[in-house]
């Protein structure tokens, strides 16, 4: 009896693995075929590939290559930042209304497939897209950036060279070079970069269960994506305002702002990656499990107020 309640789960837990797969297969085509998301594409890819281009540098000319090269990472990871969000809440903001006027939802639904495995592979269909998507730009970035190095580091020590400088001093600036280029500090802030849009993907579609209009969905997810920013100011304000009231209070309003809107000031860590310098790891698994946790309570309560809806 044990043995076939074990394989029961199991066969359950693999139909529902299975069906989330299928569905995510469908969004993600889904999502490829709208040409909209093009212009997002080829944006992000002109505005990485400038950087191939020389741009005015006020600084000297031991520190100018380096100047480019941190200009080259800050502008990639800022349109990859840019891109993945507006994707994430775009594409996700779409896809509802689209299943309900394609009445592609009401098939789907007529399985009969449960909502909380519609919900999973419409989020993980949007999230494959962005993974995707960065995957490339990350390829186009690392590429751009080894070969800005490469032709920085012979100009740097022919410069070095001609100006006499000595054996160790060559050997420094050669070591400053080349830790401005494609290393593992720069992979992890795209990583952070994919949490970030994953939590607005899953932000986004909590708010489309609820709300037909995904003009409305998008404008409301921008608007706490920007409010997230300060929430660690706002939360620092209240606190110290109920100093001299009830704490409990006002530290309770402050922990329930926490868990249900994301403090993306956590995620601003492209500094220490634009600088050469490494991302901890223990910063990097802190700000993985804050993705993860906010992709799961969006997910669930998505399902909650899915689950009530008639179609």
């Amino acid at each position: 009896m044990s043995q076939h309640s074990n394989s029961h789960a199991g066969a359950n837990s693999g139909s529902h693995c299975s069906r989330i797969a299928v569905i995510a297969s469908h969004a993600f085509t889904q999502l490829v075929r709208m040409k909209v998301f093009y212009f997002l594409a080829v944006f992000a890819v002109i505005t990485i590939g400038s950087n191939f281009f020389d741009l005015p540098q006020h600084a000297g000319p031991e520190t100018a290559g380096l100047s480019v090269l941190n200009s080259i990472k800050s502008w990639s990871l800022g349109t990859m930042t840019l891109f993945s969000v507006v994707f994430a809440i775009v594409a996700t903001a779409l896809l509802l209304p689209k299943d309900v006027e394609d009445r592609t939802l009401y098939t789907i639904l007529a399985k009969p497939v449960p909502r909380v495995d519609y919900l999973a592979g419409k989020l993980l269909g949007v999230l494959l897209l962005v993974f995707v998507s960065l995957a490339l730009m990350d390829v186009l970035m690392s590429a751009v950036l080894q070969i800005r190095t490469s032709m920085i580091l012979s100009g740097q020590m022919e410069m070095a060279r001609e100006r006499g400088w000595s054996a160790a001093e060559i050997a420094s600036l050669r070591g400053d070079i080349v830790g401005q280029g494609p290393n593992a500090a720069l992979q992890a802030a795209v990583l952070v970069v994919f949490l970030r849009a994953s939590i607005m993907a899953s932000l986004a579609l909590f708010i489309s269960t609820f709300s037909s209009s995904t003009l409305f969905t998008s404008i409301i997810s921008f608007l706490i994506y920007f409010i997230g920013h300060f929430q660690a100011d706002a939360r620092g304000v209240l606190l110290d305002a109920g100093t001299a009231g009830p704490g409990w209070v006002t530290r309770l309003i402050s922990l329930g702002v926490a868990l249900v809107l994301p403090d993306f000031a956590l995620f601003n860590e492209f500094d220490a990656a634009i600088q050469g310098l490494g991302v901890p790891l223990i910063l990097l698994a802190k700000l993985t499990g804050v993705g993860l946790f906010y992709a799961v309570f969006y997910v669930i309560a998505s399902w909650f107020i899915f689950a009530e809806k008639e179609f």
